[in-house]
């Protein structure tokens, strides 16, 4: 009995010098990451049975997904933001036809050494899912464009510069390359060369960004982008695209979006692009 009491005693202290020799490491979570997710589906339909005053039966949807992936430490902020949207339509018997198709990626590498003024490097590329059309008056089709073709990436380093939290802007030294296929005739041919066409066209020139993200109202946002390429050789060809959302939320899952979109390129065309959508829907942000 005197044996078996010992045991036990060696063992319960063989015990509590191993407990009190085991340090518990805490799980550190990284605060450097933030992110932020927001998706939207809008949905309109409508349909006519033995309707009078006419119209035509109509489906249409909208996807989008808007992302934000910022690392912020010391002196270093990396953001990197994504958009992307595609929506069809059916109007009748006229089939399906697409309404929108985005892909917008964007990474700004950060160099804070001011409170206002910043250096930095950045890199972006715009192009989209799914062939493109245009339809004529008797409803044929002319394919215009499709998945990377065009594509447009842009390199810039330069100084960045932000007066207030709701206006940032920046300005750089910029290399353009756009890339195409079937359709490099329309995008990335050089006007200049008459023995080929170039899928492929390489341009170095002046790039300026300007943001805007205002507050107007606690349920109310407005964003702006402004982004103007100028290529060195061609002043005249400046490449000008502004982005506009004004957004409100109904409540947790309702909101509506007021986005106008605007390009003007001359190498596609002398006058100016405006897409313009109106869209309420369900909104979720998951970060």
């Amino acid at each position: 009995m005197r044996n078996v009491l010992l045991l036990v005693s060696l063992i319960s202290a063989s015990t509590a010098l191993a407990q009190d020799s085991i340090s518990v490491v805490p799980i550190s979570v990284d605060t450097s990451w933030k992110h932020s997710i927001i998706i939207s589906a809008n949905i309109t339909q409508i349909s006519f049975t033995d309707w009078a005053q006419g119209g035509d039966n109509a489906l249409a949807y909208a996807l989008f997904l808007e992302g934000k992936s910022t690392y912020a430490v010391e002196v270093i902020e990396w953001m990197n933001s994504y958009k992307f949207g595609y929506g069809q339509a059916r109007l009748g018997s006229q089939g399906i036809r697409k309404t929108d198709d985005r892909i917008d990626l964007e990474s700004v590498l950060t160099y804070k050494i001011g409170t206002f003024i910043n250096p930095f490097a950045s890199v972006s590329l715009k192009t989209q899912f799914a062939e493109g059309v245009m339809y004529d008056a008797a409803g044929l089709t002319t394919p215009v464009s499709n998945f990377f073709d065009p594509a447009y990436i842009m390199q810039t380093v330069g100084i960045g510069y932000q007066p207030t939290p709701e206006i940032k802007t920046r300005l750089g030294i910029a290399l353009r390359e756009t890339i195409a296929n079937t359709f490099a005739g329309t995008y990335s041919d050089d006007l200049e060369t008459t023995s080929e066409v170039e899928k492929s066209r390489i341009e170095g020139g002046v790039e300026s960004v300007t943001e805007v993200g205002w507050t107007m109202m606690e349920n109310v946002i407005f964003n702006a982008k402004l982004e103007i390429f100028a290529p060195i050789k061609h002043l005249d060809r400046m490449t000008v695209r502004s982005d506009n959302t004004l957004s409100a939320k109904v409540n947790k899952y309702l909101s509506m979006n007021l986005n106008v979109y605007l390009i003007n390129d001359p190498q596609i065309q002398a006058r100016t692009q405006i897409k313009q959508t109106l869209a309420l829907g369900f909104s979720y942000t998951l970060m």
